[in-house]
């Protein structure tokens, strides 16, 4: 496929999986996003671990376009900061930026894509929207679940792991999200949420 060398490397879209570095993160609730980007890289057979625009990266071949893999090492609250910085080096509009998040108002396991939309009190996305300046960018929210009763810690919520039937649910949401990024880049909008949204 033939792409023009003369933009930074040929990069046309940004996917970035939202998580917090770390071992005592991994697993986590609020981690499916770098989960999903390391299911796709682990099926393309590409390491994602070099150091760009505070993030670890690869720039891999997805539904036919040239896309950099992301996962922020800022922290979720600070995510907008490497987002803002990969978007503005590689000149990709908002609508490319394509985020891969938790979202605690979806079953375990549910997928939604959106087109653009509120943070929705998600920390990652709130900063996201804060450095991009529009809110006008697609993500695919991973379902995780909501917390058991409203008394619960939401941060001890989301920072806790997947149990039992819940594991082995995210572990295939986690595939399906990869396929669902890669059919919203290749096919549009429309049809990625026809198929995908469920």
């Amino acid at each position: 496929m033939f792409f023009n060398r003369n933009r930074a490397s040929g990069v046309e879209w940004l996917l970035v999986g939202l998580g917090n570095p770390g071992d005592k993160y991994e697993s986590t609730r609020h981690n499916v996003g770098y989960a999903a980007i390391d299911a796709l890289a682990e099926e393309l057979r590409v390491p994602v671990q070099k150091l760009k625009h505070r993030s670890l990266t690869q720039s891999v071949e997805l539904g036919g376009a040239r896309v950099l893999l992301m996962k922020p090492i800022t922290y979720m609250n600070l995510s907008g900061e490497a987002v803002g910085e990969a978007a503005r080096f590689y000149k990709i509009p908002p609508e490319r930026v394509l985020v891969l998040s938790d979202d605690v108002s979806l079953p375990v396991g549910r997928l939604r894509i959106r087109k653009s939309g509120s943070a929705g009190g998600h920390n990652g996305l709130k900063s996201i929207i804060q450095h991009l300046g529009t809110d006008q960018f697609p993500r695919i929210k991973i379902g995780v679940g909501e917390k058991p009763h409203p008394d619960y810690d939401m941060a001890d919520w989301v920072l806790g792991k997947f149990a039992g039937e819940d594991a082995k649910i995210i572990s295939q949401a986690i595939q399906r999200a990869g396929e669902a990024a890669a059919c919203y880049i290749q096919d549009g909008p429309d049809k990625a949420m026809n198929r995908f949204n469920g």
